[in-house]
């Protein structure tokens, strides 16, 4: 299968029909390719999302595909704002077609309408520390029996209307080597950088009260109010606050 728009956007592509997992195979073929090779597939058997869920959708239905980065001038340390900086982008992709409705960040990287699903990220350091490979999953076609939770969504179900994958894709592929590029151009030091303020600004779990699960069985429960200069959540609890780094977060319904 051809992608037209989204190979200007690559440089390197490459489709499947159908594959296990997008980030798999790119992390295991990444040490021939260079930065921003990209892996498509019509359908994923064997996805993953966060904490080892599993993560398939119907052939076609989705833009399921797989982004090597290799940013030499930033030093590792740096790469957990990769999925920050690809869910940003793939909101953005998504507001393009979405007329008035507006697709937002939940952190750390799933994508949202309202407060329905659409899309997730799932990023993967190679071993020697030289890049990441960052997975997305987004529900362009489904139907409203096609989706695995009563959370999620799809552009379709939302009255987003896309031409095709491909298209949505390129979309994608434009708003993240933007965002890379400012990425690297800042060495990955974001702290006061448009490119900060873009993720906060793109952010919807800020304002929002919230519980975390950590790690350790441990629970905050508070008001998410800010994204600090590391990335992390900063959540406002019994008159304190704490960053966050690692953890799954529930939005709570708005007063």
């Amino acid at each position: 299968m051809d992608f037209p728009l989204a190979s200007a956007q690559a440089s390197d592509i490459r489709w499947v029909a159908r594959t296990g997992s997008t980030n798999t195979d790119l992390v295991t073929e990444a040490a021939s390719l260079p930065d921003f090779s990209v892996l498509i597939t019509d359908e994923q058997v064997s996805g993953r999302g966060r904490s080892g869920r599993s993560w398939e959708a119907p052939a076609g239905s989705s833009m399921t595909a797989s982004v090597l980065l290799r940013p030499s001038s930033v030093a590792p340390t740096q790469f957990s704002w990769l999925p920050l900086i690809a869910g940003l982008s793939l909101a953005n992709a998504v507001s393009s077609f979405g007329g008035t409705k507006r697709a937002m960040v939940k952190w750390p990287n799933d994508v949202l309408i309202g407060d329905l699903k659409v899309a997730g990220v799932l990023s993967e350091a190679l071993s020697d520390l030289s890049g990441v490979v960052i997975g997305t999953g987004l529900n362009v076609f489904q139907s409203r029996e096609q989706l695995p939770v009563e959370t999620a969504s799809s552009l379709s179900q939302e009255g987003i209307a896309v031409p095709s994958i491909d298209a949505v894709f390129a979309e994608y592929l434009k708003h993240l080597r933007r965002n890379y590029e400012d990425f690297i151009s800042c060495h990955g030091e974001l702290a006061g950088t448009e490119l900060l303020q873009a993720i906060k600004n793109s952010c919807s779990t800020i304002g929002r009260a919230v519980r975390v699960f950590l790690p350790g069985e441990k629970e905050l429960l508070g008001e998410a109010i800010d994204i600090d200069d590391l990335g992390r959540i900063v959540v406002a609890h019994d008159g304190k606050h704490t960053a966050v780094s690692v953890g799954d977060i529930v939005h709570l319904r708005h007063n």
